[in-house]
């Protein structure tokens, strides 16, 4: 383990924690359906939180430092989004599980502010000494150009 990687420990754990934590009711959910005697739905949760925790050590970005976050995050976002759907249909669908439509944007719209926020940036941005991605794609620096 090098320097780098050991000052910024608590970044990785964040990432682990965070990713692990969104998926940790896939789980749940999938045993609850093997214990009503829906294996299918119960065993294709197991198998989508694998897939998830399997992703989220692949795509972790002190293995890609050069990749965008955005780049980083989509896979596990699609994972999440096909978690909703497993749990969605192993339900019956949208009306047996209370949802509408209409609610499916106030859920999923806050989940996608990480790919806006910090979607550009990539993990070596955040090396000490490392100037910002903008700054050095433009050339310039920090503090100089136009309004």
């Amino acid at each position: 383990m090098n320097g780098e990687t050991r000052q910024r420990r608590g970044e990785q754990i964040g990432w682990l924690g965070g990713w692990i934590g969104t998926f940790c009711w896939i789980p749940a959910l999938a045993v609850m359906f093997l214990v009503r005697g829906q294996i299918a739905a119960g065993g294709g949760g197991l198998v989508l939180f694998l897939v998830a925790l399997a992703l989220i050590f692949i795509r972790a970005p002190w293995r890609h430092p050069d990749t965008r976050y955005r780049r980083l995050l989509l896979p596990l976002y699609l994972v999440l989004g096909l978690g909703v759907w497993w749990a969605v249909t192993a339900y019956g669908g949208l009306a047996a599980s209370g949802l509408r439509w209409w609610n499916l944007p106030g859920i999923c719209l806050p989940l996608l502010t990480p790919l806006l926020i910090i979607g550009r940036r990539r993990w070596i941005d955040g090396a000490a000494g490392t100037p910002p991605a903008n700054d050095r794609e433009t050339g310039r620096k920090k503090g100089t150009g136009s309004c």
